[in-house]
């Protein structure tokens, strides 16, 4: 599955979770650095007025379908693929983690989560090792020499799993950053997906998962902040579903 996105491509190239656990534990065996992210409507959305971000989503080594649209919208395309939240990534790849002996670091958040989570994941995960956590200030620029300080030091010590918590597309851009100056460690860019492990925020219920209406939870949530998203992304779909049919048409599916 592909979005053409301003002058870049964007796809989804890892389908389903057998695929990004193949992918990852090659990296962690060879002790290859990655950038995984984690699209959905979003950050189509601002990717359409932030060509930086557009760029640094094309950058990444490994993008999955967060999002019920981004399924249904690769399933028009004939080329589907499965739903793979980023909140639902952390514990499997905290468990590849600790079984390849691969130390883990958070970035993003506050202090207060980053501790709770961690503490949780090293007690429910036998050999993970959280080896740094780092919560930036409040303005913090993924292209700025702070970030370059955060890098640096990630690939000092020898980090080979930083999930990031910083939000889009800060959390993209830096680990676009990263794949230059921390080659060897494997960014993922999992939003709020610490503070869910944390109890400081609470996701909806699985009955409304497995129903794909989470979003409507989530702007009921809190309506003001999150009722222009979701409007921005429902106002995009019949452009991404041209797109599918023109996709599946070039591939000669039916």
């Amino acid at each position: 599955m592909e979005f053409r996105v301003r002058d870049q491509v964007v796809r989804v190239n890892l389908r389903d979770f057998a695929k990004l656990a193949e992918a990852v534990g090659a990296r962690f065996a060879a002790r290859e650095g990655f950038a995984l992210a984690t699209i959905n409507l979003d950050h189509l959305v601002k990717m359409r007025s932030d060509a930086a971000f557009a760029r640094a989503y094309a950058r990444q080594d490994m993008v999955v379908a967060d999002g019920n649209p981004i399924v249904w919208l690769s399933r028009l395309a004939g080329r589907p693929v499965e739903l793979l939240p980023g909140s639902d990534l952390i514990r499997p790849l905290c468990r590849m983690a600790g079984e390849a002996g691969v130390p883990v670091a958070m970035v993003g958040s506050d202090e207060a989560t980053l501790q709770e989570a961690g503490d949780r994941l090293e007690a429910d995960m036998p050999g993970l090792r959280v080896v740094l956590r780092h919560a930036p200030p409040m303005g913090f620029d993924p292209d700025g020499a702070a970030a370059g300080e955060i890098l640096e030091r990630l690939e000092a010590e020898g980090v080979g799993l930083c999930f990031l918590a910083l939000g889009a597309p800060k959390q993209e851009r830096f680990a676009a950053r990263g794949r230059e100056l921390a080659p060897h460690v494997g960014f993922a860019s999992i939003g709020a997906g610490l503070d869910f492990i944390s109890g400081r925020q609470t996701r909806a219920p699985i009955w409304v998962r497995r129903l794909a209406v989470e979003w409507v939870w989530r702007a009921l949530s809190d309506i003001r902040r999150l009722g222009p998203r979701y409007a921005r992304c429902i106002a995009i779909l019949p452009r991404l579903v041209i797109g599918a049919l023109r996709l599946r048409m070039s591939s000669g599916g039916h």
